[in-house]
């Protein structure tokens, strides 16, 4: 793994000469695909810069809802598996009507909505000021 620079910043660095070198050089269909690619690269760069923090954030509430103990994996390859398996778990909570009741659906969508949200901050751009 190298220090420097990081694989966020290459692919800032490919996301800016795309945008400011290619984009405006193109026309047509060739430029709506350059500007596909630049956003693709900047959704990559996205997702490895939140994936951690997100991943964490889903980790507690999901262990907040199941009432699973337990710290979060260090290494981001098993938190990612660990969350995926209480999303199942909690899912087939949801199957079998476990989530129709108060309070505990209200903390449900709470944790559904803002794992939703989350995903959604990486496939959606930032607002330009």
């Amino acid at each position: 793994m190298n220090d420097h620079p990081t694989s966020v910043a290459l692919l800032r660095a490919v996301e800016r000469f795309l945008q400011k070198d290619v984009v405006p050089n193109l026309s047509g269909p060739r430029r709506y695909h350059a500007r596909v690619a630049a956003n693709l690269v900047a959704v990559v760069a996205r997702e490895i810069e939140t994936e951690e923090r997100h991943l964490r954030g889903e980790w507690e509430r999901l262990g907040s809802l199941l009432e699973a103990d337990g710290e979060a994996p260090r290494e981001r390859e098993v938190l990612r598996d660990r969350v995926r398996d209480l999303s199942q778990t909690l899912a087939e909570r949801i199957r079998d009507g476990d989530a129709d009741a108060e309070p505990w659906r209200g903390r449900v969508l709470a944790h559904l909505r803002q794992t939703g949200s989350d995903k959604l901050d990486v496939a959606r751009p930032p607002r330009e000021s």
